[in-house]
């Protein structure tokens, strides 16, 4: 049986006042199966073409952040899985921001995740 989800694109925007971004990972939340994962794989030759001078161990330590966020690490462990998705998809204007929620049908999560991962990341 499929059930609902909602995803969202990581994206990194190493210079905010250029608004230039590079896809780098995807969050996907299930309630019905209650799951929530980040998978991320950051491109270092497509971010350094849009900032030379990027911190990429930085962006690395603030991609891997999202990943235990989901995983109810530091202060999301008090968050519902819902509070924590909404938490990582609100508008912000860092180097790392989520873009638009897109919703879709699936009958394994963790299988789409990974399927969305490639499709717009890799």
């Amino acid at each position: 049986m499929r059930s609902p989800y909602e995803y969202a694109v990581i994206q990194a925007v190493p210079r905010i006042e250029r608004g230039e971004l590079i896809n780098v990972g995807v969050l996907l939340y299930c309630q019905q199966r209650d799951f929530l994962a980040a998978r991320t794989h950051l491109h270092e030759g497509r971010l350094l073409a849009l900032d030379p001078d990027a911190d990429l161990e930085g962006i690395r330590a603030a991609l891997a952040s999202w990943e235990t966020t989901c995983a109810g690490d530091g202060a999301s462990r008090v968050m519902s899985l819902g509070e924590r998705f909404r938490w990582m998809v609100a508008p912000r204007s860092t180097v790392l921001r989520a873009g638009a929620v897109h919703m879709g049908l699936a009958e394994d999560p963790e299988a789409e995740l990974d399927r969305l991962l490639t499709l717009l990341v890799r």
